[in-house]
């Protein structure tokens, strides 16, 4: 099998699994905004919050795919047992940590100036969802070592599957009905509760059972922490959580600060928030499958084939940014109006919408580019970058530019004045990682 169809066949079964994930997010959308204008208001700031602890984490378990990847390419698969048994007590801080924030999120509500009217909903719904947060983080550990292993089809069925079973209790818990009662936007967070352990308990049972984990040995007695290899673990997940926790919280954040334009800014910002997480879906999927295979063949010793999947990533992450970004411009209208029934809130979304296919061109390419540097154990350097350009251009600009105004510029007090702000921030990253990375591959050594 080709290179090419290697990297296209992995990077569309995470991109399946990704997007039937993401469809979590869509449904709850969705019907949060049929049920009343406030519930998809809440939701925004609720799944902010959310998404912004949740990636961060899950951000640490996946800066340990090289790691795997690698040795599998050198044929230890003995040592990758051991690595995931030593990842479990990684996830176990993960976790705590994470319930930790969902369970007390008074003080960013406040920080963000979050109207009252919200509050109660926003603070059930994350309760709920600091529950289903250990399931969550063990579930992609179990999806992390499947992706080192170029395996992710046993991960993507069981997301495809779980979506069947989101999707009619999202609409059942917070509608209500056979004796249920009407749950509203918390109905959401109780049906991806359920999903998420089912999903885990699957997932247990595959690990049990498949032949493909057998080399592996992972049910062999735990050993005690080795703090040597959690060593190794913390510089490579911590700056690459970190990472992914200010590129997330970059334009998650965003809910917070708009929710103070009122219900409609919120809403609109929920749909076009949503459909840009969705649109991530495709580079995430590509960074995964071609950072997977980079590192396989540095494990390999084949820098030559290495450097091969990297160029192929960039020019497939190329490719499917434009395609997608003019998709999004030719059906913005349609798909805001799938959304909300306010002609206010789709107006508004509309015109998001539009900026949001621009964002996604240099979003696409920055999102590869960081998978690809952590192949080459480069990853706080990267943290760093997203520091001062997401957080300084992208969100604090967008802050100057909506409520105070930038020079000439007046305060726009309007939802895309962030996106704007982001699109310039996207921009300088994207251009400093491929320049890293381009520089890297000149080396003929492994890192």
């Amino acid at each position: 099998m080709t290179e090419f169809k290697t990297i296209t066949r992995h990077a569309a079964s995470v991109l399946a699994g990704q997007l039937a994930t993401m469809a979590f997010g869509v449904t709850d959308t969705i019907v949060a905004g049929q049920f009343a204008e406030a519930s998809l208001a809440a939701l925004s700031v609720a799944s902010a919050i959310y998404m912004s602890v949740f990636v961060g984490l899950m951000g640490v378990l996946q800066a340990l795919l090289p790691l795997w990847a690698e040795l599998h390419g050198a044929k230890k698969s003995h040592q990758v047992g051991y690595s995931f048994r030593q990842a479990l007590y990684l996830c176990t801080l993960l976790i705590a940590l994470g319930m930790v924030v969902l369970l007390f999120p008074g003080g960013l509500l406040n920080w963000g100036k979050v109207p009252d009217a919200l509050r109660a909903d926003i603070t059930t719904y994350l309760g709920v969802l600091a529950l289903a947060l250990p399931p969550a983080l063990l579930f992609r550990l179990y999806s992390t070592l499947n992706q080192s292993l170029g395996k992710p089809l046993l991960v993507t069925w069981l997301q495809i599957g779980s979506l069947g079973l989101k999707i009619p209790l999202s609409i059942w818990l917070t509608f209500g009905g056979a004796g249920v009662p009407p749950m509203g936007v918390v109905g959401c967070a109780v049906a991806t509760l359920l999903v998420n352990y089912t999903m885990l308990i699957l997932a247990t049972y595959l690990l049990r059972t498949r032949a493909l984990y057998r080399p592996l040995q992972l049910w062999a007695r735990m050993e005690k922490p080795d703090w040597r290899t959690l060593g190794e673990f913390t510089r490579m997940g911590v700056p690459g959580g970190l990472a992914v926790l200010v590129e997330v919280t970059s334009f998650t954040l965003m809910a917070l600060f708009i929710a103070r334009q009122g219900t409609a800014a919120a809403a609109s910002h929920q749909i076009a928030a949503n459909i840009a997480t969705v649109l991530y879906m495709m580079p995430l999927a590509l960074g995964i499958a071609t950072s997977a295979r980079t590192s396989f063949w540095l494990g390999a010793g084949q820098a030559a084939r290495a450097r091969q999947a990297v160029g192929l990533g960039f020019r497939m992450a190329m490719v499917a940014s434009v395609v997608l970004a003019l998709s999004l411009w030719f059906l913005r209208a349609p798909l805001a109006g799938l959304y909300a029934k306010s002609p206010e809130v789709v107006s508004m979304a509309v015109s998001l919408l539009g900026w949001i296919a621009l964002y996604h061109l240099f979003d696409a390419m920055q999102a590869v580019g960081v998978f690809l540097l952590r192949c080459f154990r480069i990853t706080v350097v990267p943290m760093l970058i997203y520091g001062v350009f997401l957080w300084g251009v992208g969100l604090y600009g967008g802050y100057l530019l909506a409520y105070e105004g930038i020079g000439s510029w007046p305060a726009m007090n309007h939802p895309a004045a962030f996106w704007i702000a982001g699109i310039a921030s996207v921009i300088f990253t994207s251009v400093i990682f491929w320049v890293m990375i381009w520089q890297l591959l000149k080396r003929d050594t492994r890192p």
